[in-house]
């Protein structure tokens, strides 16, 4: 099984937040802006990456003809104003035709009333009635497009309440599960300690007291979390 399969069904399994992922990116990897439309949404999957500019939606049209099951699609949009990108009719072809897990569009979106009835998947910056047109238009910038598509196509998208943070292609390997791990066991170390040990947020966060409390943790624990504490310090000086 390869890692990018190992990632997603840790995150799955685990319901591994879109804020705990960026803490294990070293406080990054949030595709900014967008929210979910819909609440207590969850949804993990490879990255698909769809293109669209200059206030036409015709791009999309073309490209999500090869969307597959379980993909997250973000469509990137430039230059399109206050016009929503998509609405109703994309939406449900995306995630019940084509079985997308989520779609999340950097931009507006329309037909609020039907997405939020239908429940949908989606995550966008807002909503709008004023639609893109479908007519052939400029494409998307390529030296932009090329950024974004090195930054988030084949990596994998977590979407939750908190918005969408992406694990880069590149970073999908047995050191980025092993954080994904150490993050999930430091949150319950965390909530143990302000739970039944009562401690204020600072002794916990900040001087992570519970790595040098005597018989709070196993040495394999207290060596785990601080090489985890390196990692992410050493990712902070790094970017």
């Amino acid at each position: 099984m390869s890692y990018r399969s190992k990632i997603i069904d840790f995150c799955t399994e685990n319901r591994v937040s879109t804020t705990e992922v960026a803490d294990a990116l070293g406080k990054s990897g949030v595709l900014p802006k967008v929210t979910a439309l819909n609440p207590n949404q969850y949804r993990v999957g490879p990255v698909r990456a769809i293109f669209t500019a200059h206030n036409s939606n015709y791009a999309v049209h073309e490209q999500i003809r090869e969307v597959k099951k379980g993909e997250v699609v973000i469509i990137f949009a430039h230059a399109c104003e206050d016009r929503a990108i998509i609405g109703d009719l994309v939406s449900k072809y995306i995630l019940l035709y084509k079985g997308a897990a989520a779609l999340v569009v950097q931009g507006l979106v329309r037909d609020a009333a039907t997405l939020k009835r239908q429940n949908y998947s989606v995550w966008a910056e807002g909503v709008s009635p004023l639609g893109c047109f479908n007519d052939p238009a400029k494409p998307y910038p390529e030296d932009l497009e090329k950024q974004m598509r090195s930054t988030y196509e084949g990596g994998i998208a977590i979407c939750d309440d908190g918005g969408v943070t992406v694990i880069p292609a590149d970073r999908l390997n047995e050191e980025m599960l092993t954080q994904l791990k150490l993050i999930e066991m430091q949150e319950d170390i965390w909530f143990f300690c302000l739970d039944t040990l009562k401690w204020d947020t600072k002794k916990i966060v900040c001087d992570k007291a519970y790595l040098t409390e005597q018989s709070l943790l196993s040495s394999t624990h207290i060596e785990q979390l601080s090489e985890l504490s390196k990692a992410l310090d050493l990712g902070k000086t790094s970017e």
